[in-house]
């Protein structure tokens, strides 16, 4: 059976069992959990210094109240980096290129962030939906189309790291399977081929963290929007 470039995005199944569980739960039991010592070795203190960089660069801007959601948005960040990288791996299945998945993290947390607003300060969050200063025959459009745009943020959340860790995967693809064919026909052009999937690879690990910030970035900013 000859296997397709979107293959590697299905959702891997064993004897009729989906393993998308498997696959969310395994980032979980990678992390370290902190111990009852004084000191910590060295990968629990980077991995504290790490969080605490994290949430306060993401949380400094925020008022105090939206600060209860440190933990959920940390969490949020250190799970997506986790099983973005573990794609990568051979023999692996990324769940993040699932639409259905990221949708699913998108918009209970963006609609969480609209409900705030609207309970605590809805003039200030209704008044979102119109620019100060707005000639009134431009009234009713501005408020349409600023209404459609709050609206396509879930989307646009899950479209963004759908698509660039599918493109980033099936670029990977490719250019392996051409390194792999021109090996016995041109090794010298092979050869080549091999040192840009060894770049292309060091930029996808990069991608994958940058997108797993951004997702969770956005999130704080919407946050900020509404405490």
């Amino acid at each position: 059976m000859v296997l397709g470039f979107f293959d590697q995005f299905m959702s891997p199944v064993l004897m009729w069992i989906p393993l998308m569980a498997l696959a969310l739960t395994l980032p979980w039991l990678l992390f370290p959990s902190p111990s009852m010592r004084w000191i910590n070795n060295r990968l629990l203190t980077l991995q504290g210094w790490f969080i605490n960089r994290f949430t306060q660069q993401i949380f400094t801007p925020i008022n105090n109240p939206g600060h209860k959601w440190a933990t959920l948005l940390t969490a949020l960040m250190l799970f997506l980096i986790s099983i973005n990288m573990l794609g990568l791996l051979p023999y692996t299945y990324t769940p993040t290129t699932q639409l259905s998945l990221n949708l699913g993290f998108a918009v209970p947390l963006w609609l969480a962030t609209v409900i705030i607003g609207l309970r605590n300060q809805p003039t200030i969050s209704l008044g979102h939906l119109l620019p100060e200063g707005t000639p009134i025959p431009l009234i009713p459009v501005l408020i349409i189309i600023e209404t459609i745009s709050l609206f396509i943020r879930p989307l646009a959340l899950g479209v963004r790291l759908t698509a660039n860790l599918t493109a980033g995967h099936l670029l990977i693809q490719l250019i392996a399977t051409a390194a792999f064919v021109l090996l016995p026909l041109m090794p010298t052009v092979a050869a080549l081929t091999f040192t840009v999937l060894f770049l292309l690879t060091l930029l996808e690990v990069a991608v994958a963290m940058i997108q797993a910030y951004v997702f969770v970035l956005l999130l704080s900013l919407y946050l900020q929007e509404n405490v």
